[in-house]
């Protein structure tokens, strides 16, 4: 019987990995300051840390931890090494990263999917030499979905716009909104619902995600849509350069190969279509909420007054060498690139 049993042990000990084999040499810290069920949490980070486990068979992994910092201090919280990888919101920190503003410009009809594909090929051919993203490692660019516009008062047409007090992100959103008689304000997104519900605006510019991610069913709920939205919101996946260059050569190079850059870049972008589309399934589903679409004749209103502000912003980022009529043709193609 002893032997017996002495088999049966060395023979599942036979087909079985050591224990340090099953678990992952490397565990990096992933700071995430949205909400618990917004897509980023519920669905990025979970695909991000899939796709690091299956380059490297499982020697990396990643854990996510929320509200180690607000949105605007994830560029620093990373670089202090609080963390080891962060989303970061461009327009957060005004003035640091001026010609991401190229991707926030309204009119890039694409999926979103394909616009943050392409914003990377963009940045990888012509931004780069700008070196915007010094002393962080750039895992992948991307944009969500088209800004809209949400209020609880109804808009159905773009001169009601005129007078409105609204919440955006950044200095390009901003400009466009003084063209169309608006004032902007700067307020990150997990303060929406709070800011909204004290009347401290009449609406917000987010994409259609933002229905259920912030639960804007509850307290605007009216969504005016524009193709292409009235712009885009920048983000980037960044890493701490030192734990990333403390990592083996061997494990560097297939993630950089794998997953990092365009990889990356695309699958965030395909999960910032999948949760636009659960933001229109929850407001058509919800009793009192409307999706009203512009008119053609508003549609063409909306490029005449804004097509100063995007030649301004399209001059301005020249200045950091960057063939931005290159970088403007790329991203508005989006949808006829593989």
């Amino acid at each position: 019987m002893k032997k017996i049993i002495s088999g049966l042990v060395l023979g599942c000990l036979a087909i079985m990995p050591p224990l340090a084999a099953m678990a992952a040499d490397h565990k990096l810290i992933i700071s995430s300051w949205a909400s618990p069920q917004h897509g980023i949490n519920a669905k990025m980070w979970p695909r991000f840390i899939e796709m690091i486990e299956e380059a490297t068979d499982g020697r990396v992994t990643a854990e996510l931890k929320l509200d180690l910092g607000p949105p605007p201090a994830q560029t620093d919280l990373i670089q202090d090494g609080i963390a080891d990888v962060a989303i970061i919101a461009h327009s957060y920190q005004p003035g640091r990263f001026p010609s991401t503003k190229l991707a926030e410009l309204p009119g890039y009809t694409a999926s979103t999917e394909a616009l943050s594909a392409a914003y990377w090929r963009a940045y990888d051919k012509y931004m780069k030499k700008a070196n915007e993203h010094r002393g962080l490692k750039l895992l992948a660019l991307h944009t969500n979905g088209a800004a809209q516009l949400h209020s609880n008062k109804k808009v159905t047409q773009l001169k009601q716009v005129e007078g409105m007090k609204l919440r955006s992100t950044g200095d390009a959103m901003a400009r466009m909104l003084n063209e169309l008689g608006a004032s902007g304000i700067q307020v990150p997104a997990p303060k929406v619902y709070e800011t909204l519900s004290s009347n401290a605006a009449d609406g917000v510019l987010m994409p259609l995600e933002a229905r259920v991610g912030f639960r804007l069913t509850e307290i605007a709920q009216n969504a005016y849509t524009m193709p292409g939205g009235f712009g885009r919101f920048s983000f980037a996946f960044v890493m701490n350069e030192d734990v990333f260059n403390a990592l083996p050569i061997d494990i560097r190079q297939k993630l950089d190969e794998k997953v990092f850059g365009e990889p990356l870049s695309r699958e965030l972008g395909r999960i910032w279509d999948e949760i636009d589309e659960v933001g229109i399934i929850g407001t058509l589903e919800t009793e009192g909420n409307t999706i009203n679409a512009a008119n053609k004749s508003d549609q063409a209103e909306f490029v005449r007054k804004t097509a100063k502000v995007t030649q301004d912003i399209i001059n301005e980022a020249k200045a950091k060498g960057i063939n931005t009529e290159a970088v403007v043709e790329i991203l508005k193609n989006a949808a006829n690139e593989k």
